[in-house]
């Protein structure tokens, strides 16, 4: 075990009790989502939005990560997590901290936010409080657009219970045959193809001052259990009570056996479909104790599994409120910006509406000037990447595009440019990870596409997710071959770019660019690649190059050099980057870490982790981008790319973190971090025992919100870009 010595003293830096739970520290970030909602200072819509989010997480959570200790306690696993827990206790203490998160959840909605809707016009009712007009219109709706769907289930001797799917939405209900007063017990399916919410026309929706309100209505659910009636003809109705329950949905999937990773994927999803086995049940407080037994025994359920709703269930459908129309509830309307650098292109085809400019200045002569950095959703998505290879595509003396796809939206113009691309005659080949969780159907969907109009298409590494946000394009140049590449921080999906900050730097260096050929070759091929140029590639040399680059502020700091380390990320888990990280502290290194979600580092310990600080940002946008800055003794080293200092990112994905060359590019991301480390608004300060103490601003100090900062930052250098367009009538490339 590595041992680290300071003052005479030798402490070992594995001891769990320097680590923080990841679990527990997964639930402290999705505490910091619940606060969003409950911030006064967030419009009303958008705490719907972040009640939706916290839920949405937390359905995944127990989908993945509760599903995968149960697995682990029932095959008997007794190995401790690096803070010193087994997968029991790991389980009991989630209880212990989901509960009361839970509970404020639902309290907030019923007792805080129904009203305040309800005072903003936007009336969520329940059905006992409708009208007898707004009654005999939904009865009616019900009748003709409900009933048609629904199909109750019996449970008795010749009907075994019924499988109940995933994240579905309940009815347990409990009717009498009048006749012979025998209670049976059936179950309902709130149907997901309805809408969750049933809006009231206006006229009959709530007045004011002879005004109809904004949205009036009731939860579907409620609609369909006043008229159980039409399900149970015959029968009386003695009771019924919501309930949902949560599955594993984990794939299980043997690579090294697959013969063919589509169909084994393929064969994978449908079983998720069905699901795995139940690990959480959730039930109103109410409940009987009848219906709630009978709901454990058949799912095979503990009470440690149940946890107890005041109110509605699957608060995840509130997102449904975002689409109303009132924007003085949401946040500022944002338009991305196109960089100034790419605001006047060459087109790739003839346009009227493009206007005319020097002959040969288009995108790639824009990289061939300097690298490029965006920054993403400040910085238009579509503009930039989407652009980039749309020019691709288009471009004759474009000869090969070559991509990674870990993600990507629905309607995809990115695979739409490359299935142009591969029409146009151009060699186009695609690695598309299958194994991406909860987009393995996207993506097999666009793999079969690609593929159909000559596409080579790759399905990643067996053992390997390949996570990595590349793209390179080959192009002719006066005899040569030059090589354009895109390296980014976040997933190549035009939907996700406008709700996630991410980086990604253009470039035509030749080392890059080789460096990204040899990988491509390494992904598609039968190559081992061991070194790279420039390039930090996981599981290749990635962890090796980020330990030798905080050793060496260590070793600067022992010689009497300053040491500094500057990092962003989403995640820090691995425990022996967390280690050296301790003795970079323990050598006076000054670290500062940006950490939106699991931390497990205990940051602040006296003689271990003294000179690290770590915040967290919790905000309008997910912080998603990765940037990592290394003073080097006054030659300053900053890196960005696709990898958390996680134990998955280092070893068991294909990763690629890129060395920032351009002074001014490298600047820029100082200046990022500098504004996020500077943040008092939505930044969080990580307390060495595990819990989390919101910055605020201080007396007469003024509010330093970092994404508004950047959201202004963006909007002043086009209003500069835009003001030296019109004064420069000819030209068409200008600088940041």
């Amino acid at each position: 075990m590595p041992k680290s010595k300071k003052s005479g003293t030798s402490i070992n830096l594995n001891d769990p009790q320097y680590y923080l739970n990841r679990e527990l520290s997964w639930l402290e970030f999705n505490s910091r989502v619940l606060h969003e909602a409950c911030d006064q200072r967030t419009p009303l819509l958008e705490r719907l939005k972040f009640l939706a989010i916290f839920t949405s997480n937390l359905d995944e959570f127990f989908m993945v990560r509760v599903a995968g200790l149960k697995q682990q306690v029932e095959a008997k696993v007794t190995q401790l997590s690096p803070d010193g827990r087994t997968p029991q206790q790991q389980l009991d203490d989630i209880r212990f901290t989901l509960s009361p998160q839970v509970t404020k959840l639902h309290q907030h909605f019923e007792q805080v936010l129904r009203p305040l809707l309800a005072n903003n016009h936007i009336h969520i009712l329940d059905y006992i409080d409708l009208s007898d007009k707004q009654r005999n219109y939904l009865d009616n709706y019900f009748e003709e657009q409900i009933f048609p769907v629904l199909t109750p289930l019996a449970v008795d001797p010749s009907h075994p219970f019924p499988y109940i799917s995933n994240l579905s939405l309940n009815l347990a209900v409990v009717v009498k045959n009048p006749e012979t007063e025998e209670e049976f017990f059936a179950r309902v399916k709130v149907p997901k193809v309805l809408p969750r919410f049933l809006p009231l026309p206006p006229e009959l929706g709530i007045q004011h001052n002879g005004q109809p309100a904004h949205w009036t209505g009731v939860p579907l659910e409620q609609a369909i259990a006043h008229n159980l009636d039409s399900l149970f003809p015959g029968m009386n109705i003695q009771e019924y009570h919501p309930f949902r329950i949560t599955r594993d949905a984990d794939l299980a999937l043997e690579e090294d056996e697959a013969d063919d990773l589509l169909l084994a994927i393929e064969q994978e999803l449908r079983k998720r479909r069905i699901g795995g086995t139940p690990v959480r049940l959730e039930i109103q407080s109410q409940t009987p104790e009848a219906v709630r037994s009978r709901l454990l025994q058949d799912l095979e359920l503990t009470e440690s599994d149940v946890y107890e709703v005041d109110g509605l269930l699957g608060l995840r459908d509130l997102m449904y409120f975002m689409a109303l129309p009132l924007p003085e509830f949401k946040d500022p309307p944002r338009q991305s910006v196109v960089p100034s650098r790419l605001q006047w292109l060459r087109e790739p085809s003839v346009s009227s509406e493009i206007p005319e400019v020097e002959e040969g200045k288009d995108f790639f002569s824009v990289i061939r000037e300097r690298d490029l950095l965006v920054h993403h959703p400040y910085q238009s998505f579509t503009a930039t990447v989407v652009r980039f290879i749309t020019h691709a595509a288009h471009d004759p003396n474009v000869l090969a595009i070559k991509m990674t796809l870990y993600r990507t939206s629905g309607d995809s113009p990115i695979v739409n440019a490359l299935i142009a691309a591969a029409e146009n005659g151009k060699q186009v080949s695609v690695l598309v990870e299958l194994k991406a969780r909860f987009d393995e159907e996207n993506n097999i969907y666009w793999a079969r596409r690609l593929e159909r109009v000559g596409v080579h298409v790759v399905y990643g590494l067996v053992g390997l997710k390949t996570h990595c946000k590349t793209i390179m394009v080959v192009r002719r140049e006066k005899d040569r071959m030059r090589r354009y590449v895109h390296i980014g921080t976040g997933n190549y999906n035009q939907k996700t770019a406008r709700l996630y900050t991410d980086l990604g730097l253009f470039t035509c260096n030749e080392e890059i660019g080789a460096d990204i050929t040899d990988l491509f070759n390494f992904l598609t091929g039968y190559s081992r690649q061991k070194s790279y140029r420039e390039v930090l590639v996981a599981p290749v040399n990635m962890r090796d190059r980020f330990l030798a680059l905080i050793n060496r502020e260590i070793d600067n700091a022992k010689n009497g050099f300053t040491g500094r380390i500057v990092a962003k990320m989403n995640s820090l888990v691995d425990p022996q980057i967390i280690a050296t990280l301790y003795e970079a502290s323990r050598a006076g290194v000054q670290i500062d870490l940006i950490i939106r979600g699991v931390c497990c580092l205990r940051p602040g310990l006296k003689d271990i982790s003294e000179n690290i600080r770590i915040i967290s940002i919790v905000g309008r946008f997910l912080e998603h981008s990765r940037i990592f800055y290394f003073y080097n003794n006054g030659q300053e080293e900053i890196y960005i790319g696709s990898a958390d200092w996680m134990r998955r990112n280092l070893d068991r994905r294909v990763e690629v973190i890129v060395p920032i060359q351009d002074q001014d590019i490298a600047k820029d991301l100082q200046e990022i971090l500098g504004i996020m480390l500077a943040d008092n608004r939505q930044a969080w300060e990580l307390q060495g025992n595990g819990s989390y103490i919101q910055r605020h601003p201080g007396d007469r100090a003024p509010e330093a919100h970092s994404q508004k900062t950047l959201i202004n930052m963006a909007l002043r250098s086009t209003s500069i870009a835009a003001n030296l367009i019109d004064n420069k009538k000819n030209s068409f490339y200008l600088d940041n």
